[in-house]
């Protein structure tokens, strides 16, 4: 290739080295944007960081032409075939990972589209063939039950399709919720159902969208496993992700990459270049079953000194059954017996979970918690409670009144642990995870 490429013999995807001062960067050309001065190059270098590079004074060599030329975003997807048990599909709904900066401002906003992911991480299509999909383009904090219901039947379609794995594109600051809520709405899979997120966007310097989708695309088409998952940085190294089921994963901080931990629970795997399993799940195969359907009449309250019989009741007003976020072993003030009571008598289902995560709910210890037990409330072992909100939504949707406490305390996708896990462990060379920063 030429020594002396200008910028208009570089495309999108070709691997470049630029020579200054006696030093080189080789990075992949991302993307222009129509704010970029001239002679910017931006680079992807091979840790998955971001750089610009002004063209004066340098000597541009192409390494490598694209394999796939770039597009511009596009709402639909060119109609291809795809064999049967040779893909992955890729469902976009939105969040950090497909969006961008607008440097205007410098907010996040959602603009990518699934298929221009393809385009920022062309190493996909040297995993497997990717099937993209536009589902929705939201960020995360505007999710919704309805919104389960249509990513569920999405990822049922695309299996049925012949999918041999989902991933799932999701902001992540409800993509716990999301996550517990696609484990409930497809309780038996034949293949992983993957979601990913990123905490930076994909053209942030320190992204971690690059290194997060190619670990979950590796883990949706190669791994012998079937259920749903989240596949997040495990920690500050780039190349590493691990695998958390969808019932027990919490995002842990607000920015740090390695944000989610698996809660009561270990992580099911860490993928880098090869896929190491860390704990046993059901095998691919079998067949799957959708049952979606979530009810908007269900309410998560966390617990706190002060919470008054008013706001209680103004929360109630118009649910169908209640999660508490309790405090230690599953505790609400004790002065608000007489109205979760009376709530109780008016048809509202109560249960309880701890707003400490770890550990698990035992209301037999003290006073207030038997006083609970008396008047109705429902202890759910060690259930997230986000998870036991999104299981709630879905067990008022598809159960009637009278079996929604027994299914409620029923183990049906490992949201419930027979033993208590107390501490996050890193599976990295046998190290613990990172501290919080």
């Amino acid at each position: 290739m030429s020594s002396h490429a200008s910028l208009q013999d570089v495309e999108v995807g070709d691997i470049v080295e630029v020579q200054f001062d006696g030093d080189k960067i080789i990075g992949r050309v991302m993307p222009r944007t129509e704010l970029d001065p001239p002679g910017l190059l931006t680079l992807k270098l091979s840790n998955g960081y971001n750089v610009g590079v002004s063209l004066k004074g340098v000597s541009l060599k192409v390494l490598k032409k694209s394999e796939q030329k770039h597009k511009p975003i596009q709402e639909s997807e060119e109609e291809e075939k795809y064999s049967a048990g040779e893909f992955v599909s890729l469902i976009s709904t939105g969040g950090t990972i497909a969006s961008r900066v607008e440097y205007e401002t410098g907010a996040v906003k959602p603009a990518l589209y699934a298929k221009d992911l393809l385009t920022l991480v062309p190493e996909l299509a040297s995993i497997t063939k990717v099937k993209t999909r536009i589902l929705m383009s939201i960020l995360s904090e505007d999710m919704k039950p309805s919104y389960w219901t249509e990513i569920a039947k999405a990822v049922y379609e695309e299996i049925k399709s012949g999918a041999c794995g989902v991933v799932v594109a999701h902001g992540t600051d409800t993509m716990g919720y999301t996550a517990a809520a696609l484990s409930f709405a497809l309780p038996k899979l034949s293949v992983p159902v993957v979601l990913v997120g990123a905490q930076r966007s994909s053209d942030r310097p320190s992204s971690d969208a690059y290194f997060n989708l190619i670990n979950a695309v590796k883990f949706a088409r190669f791994a012998d496993a079937s259920g749903v998952f989240v596949c997040m940085h495990s920690s500050t190294s780039d190349p590493t992700s691990w695998i958390l089921t969808g019932t027990k994963v919490r995002k842990m901080h607000t920015s740090a990459r390695y944000a989610f931990k698996p809660i009561n629970a270990r992580a099911v795997a860490l993928v880098n270049g090869d896929i190491k399993m860390l704990e046993r799940t059901k095998p691919r195969g079998g067949e799957t079953v959708l049952k979606a359907g979530f009810s908007e009449k269900c309410s998560l309250i966390y617990s706190y000194p002060g919470l008054s019989q008013r706001v209680l009741e103004a929360l109630c007003a118009d649910c169908e059954g209640v999660v508490f976020a309790g405090t230690g072993l599953g505790h609400v003030p004790s002065y608000l017996l007489d109205s979760i009571s009376q709530l109780k008598k008016r048809g509202v289902l109560f249960f309880m979970t701890s707003q400490c995560y770890f550990g698990r709910v035992n209301m037999n210890v003290y006073t207030t918690g038997r006083r609970l037990l008396s008047a109705g409330v429902v202890p759910l072992e060690d259930m997230l409670p986000e998870t036991a909100y999104v299981k709630l939504c879905w067990c008022v949707a598809n159960f009637p009144r009278e079996k929604v406490e027994e299914v409620m305390r029923t183990n049906l996708v490992g949201e419930i642990s027979e033993r208590t896990v107390y501490e996050v462990e890193s599976y990295e060379s046998g190290l613990r995870s990172a501290p919080a920063a």
